[in-house]
């Protein structure tokens, strides 16, 4: 399928986009119009960009039947100030239910029933349920269009980040299962950042990765490994040295393995050892495996 933006109707192309693009974070915006009423939101547009200055984005779109716009942008013409409330799956039903296009000056803290904190900095409240509530001053709101489904980016400056304390580890980082997050897929979708679901990838930025182009061709082209386990291969510094491949097959399990293969593996057994270890993020033992010689 090709998809050309000026062929397709908008509302098409946006569940596309919403579909391919994904999982996004969710901003639960918080802002208050002139007169002091309260706006509560959600918006999957958004992002972090950067921490010095901290700089958060969101973009409440022009709505693609009628071309109007959100109380969440009216509210920022009015007042340059937000409360950025993060999502997590304890208070995911009540974020979606504020959602509602309810009338202006309704106030969704109580038809979700949230509670209203005072932030330190800006007017704007915080929503004590969440997580972690970012209070943030609005810089710049950049128009990308003027017709329906157009992107209102509403750049922000953070002033002050609240964190609950029960979901930091023990060194005051925030633990990834204790937060549990939420985010945005397409249609009525969402998911949740949590148990299984999370992983963790290495970060190749202090050392140099050998490159998926200098593993042997016979593993480069294995029947087995993915195209996953090659980049988790392709990202050591180092393969193991000669002394500790030896050792390897001195242990206990690895001297069994090769008994039972007369002292030998195939490419395809190799392959499939490796693979087990490779599932377990231990990547040493994999070439340790790779590189077996009888």
């Amino acid at each position: 399928m090709k998809i050309d933006p000026k062929e397709v109707k908008t509302a098409k192309l946006h569940g596309y986009l919403l579909g391919a693009v994904a999982p996004r974070p969710i901003a639960f915006a918080s802002t208050i119009d002139k007169d002091g009423n309260p706006n509560l939101s959600p918006f999957s547009f958004f992002n972090v960009f950067g921490a010095n200055p901290a700089t958060l984005i969101f973009s409440p779109a022009r709505r693609v039947r009628d071309n109007t716009i959100k109380h969440t942008l009216e509210n920022v013409y009015e007042v340059p100030e937000v409360v950025i409330n993060i999502v997590n799956y304890d208070i995911v039903q009540q974020m979606s239910l504020s959602s509602t296009e309810y009338e202006k000056g309704v106030n969704e803290f109580d038809k979700a029933g949230f509670t209203m904190v005072k932030s330190d900095t800006i007017k704007p409240f915080r929503v004590k349920e969440s997580p972690v509530q970012l209070e943030c001053r609005v810089k710049e709101v950049i128009e990308t269009g003027t017709e329906g489904g157009a992107g209102n980016l509403i750049v922000c400056e953070l002033l002050m980040m609240h964190i609950n304390d029960d979901i930091l580890d023990a060194d005051e980082r925030i633990d990834q299962n204790k937060i549990d997050l939420v985010a945005r897929m397409g249609a009525n979708w969402y998911c949740r950042a949590s148990g299984d679901a999370l992983f963790e990838v290495e970060k190749p930025i202090r050392n140099k990765g050998i490159g998926v182009n200098e593993i042997p061709e016979h593993i480069r082209n294995s029947d087995i490994l993915t195209g996953n386990n090659l980049g988790q291969l392709g990202n050591v510094e180092h393969l193991p040295s000669a002394s500790d491949i030896e050792s390897f097959k001195s242990d206990s399990v690895i001297a069994e393995l090769l008994k039972q293969h007369g002292g030998n593996l195939s490419d395809s057994e190799m392959h499939k050892q490796a693979k087990l270890f490779l599932e377990k993020n231990d990547v040493n033992n994999a070439w340790k495996i790779l590189l077996l010689k009888s």
